[in-house]
């Protein structure tokens, strides 16, 4: 850009030459500024819009990713709840076997046998309190539940999983003859207490017990998945968030560097504009000599 004559005082080319270059100067240096203000290379698509577009799907991408290992995190946190009232009702089962075997002994009378008899059904009408009281976020976690958790950022990435029923009725069966009732609510309660029905009911109580423990064994194998998950996830955020980093962050040392150039040039600039504004002065000496 050419600095015109000095000698033309009506329009000054070398002051606005020096006025555009020291905007140039000021806007670079602005821009420096905020890339370091926000540690971002790209604060607009102008910036990069090839990598602003990118940056943004990777953003929303880590957002997903993130919230799948929270959802995972719920996910495990209920299975670990699920988990822990089967190990109540694990305990109430062996108790169960234990007087079971008791009173299946001829050592015993009809009335130690009657009481084993009422321990038994109280045993059992703790069954479904614990079902009852098992849940989580309103969800009853016992009662024969089919969960479906997103366990990713895409729509297909979901887990279902299913818990059996735990609950009194669900366990035992009526069939064997050494229980006449199963009440959805109170539990069960024996046909009478005899011999036989005692070592009927160990039958019955093994049958739930091996129910119970297949049931713990899946809830054991889905905990695992879902811990490959949230491992695969935390990977995921971290690959992601690199490949965001290296296209979207700032570079400081080398802003920095280009940040220290452009004020010494703006320095120059603002020498070279106030010269420029005073050189048409030099045009007096000529009407001076006149």
């Amino acid at each position: 850009m050419s600095f015109g004559d000095i000698n033309r005082v009506n329009t000054n080319l070398q002051a606005m030459s020096s006025q555009y270059s020291l905007n140039k100067i000021n806007s670079r240096l602005a821009d420096n500024q905020l890339k370091l203000s926000t540690g971002l290379r790209i604060n607009k698509a102008e910036d990069d819009a090839a990598g602003f577009s990118i940056a943004s799907k990777l953003s929303g991408r880590i957002a997903g990713l993130e919230q799948a290992q929270r959802n995972v995190g719920d996910a495990k946190s209920m299975l670990d709840i699920a988990e822990s009232g089967f190990d109540s009702l694990m305990d109430i089962m062996v108790e169960m076997k234990s007087k079971a075997t008791q009173a299946a002994n001829d050592s015993l009378g009809t009335t130690e046998r009657g009481y084993l008899k009422t321990q038994i059904e109280a045993l059992s009408e703790e069954i479904n309190k614990i079902a009852d009281q098992t849940t989580f976020q309103g969800t009853a976690l016992m009662d024969g539940a089919s969960l479906t958790f997103q366990v990713g950022e895409g729509s297909g990435d979901t887990k279902s999983v299913s818990i059996s029923s735990s609950r009194a009725d669900d366990l035992f069966s009526t069939a064997s003859g050494a229980i006449s009732a199963v009440d959805t609510d109170d539990g069960i309660t024996l046909t009478d207490a005899t011999r036989g029905t005692f070592n009927t009911l160990l039958g019955n109580v093994d049958t739930a017990i091996d129910t119970l423990a297949s049931t713990v064994n899946q809830i054991g194998i889905d905990q695992n998945s879902l811990s490959i998950r949230q491992e695969n996830l935390s990977q995921a955020v971290t690959s992601n968030s690199a490949a965001r980093s290296r296209i979207q962050d700032a570079d400081f040392a080398k802003i920095q560097s280009e940040s220290v150039k452009m004020q010494i040039m703006q320095q120059t600039a603002t020498s070279a504009l106030a010269q420029a504004n005073t050189s048409p002065q030099a045009v007096l000496g000529f009407l001076g000599g006149g």
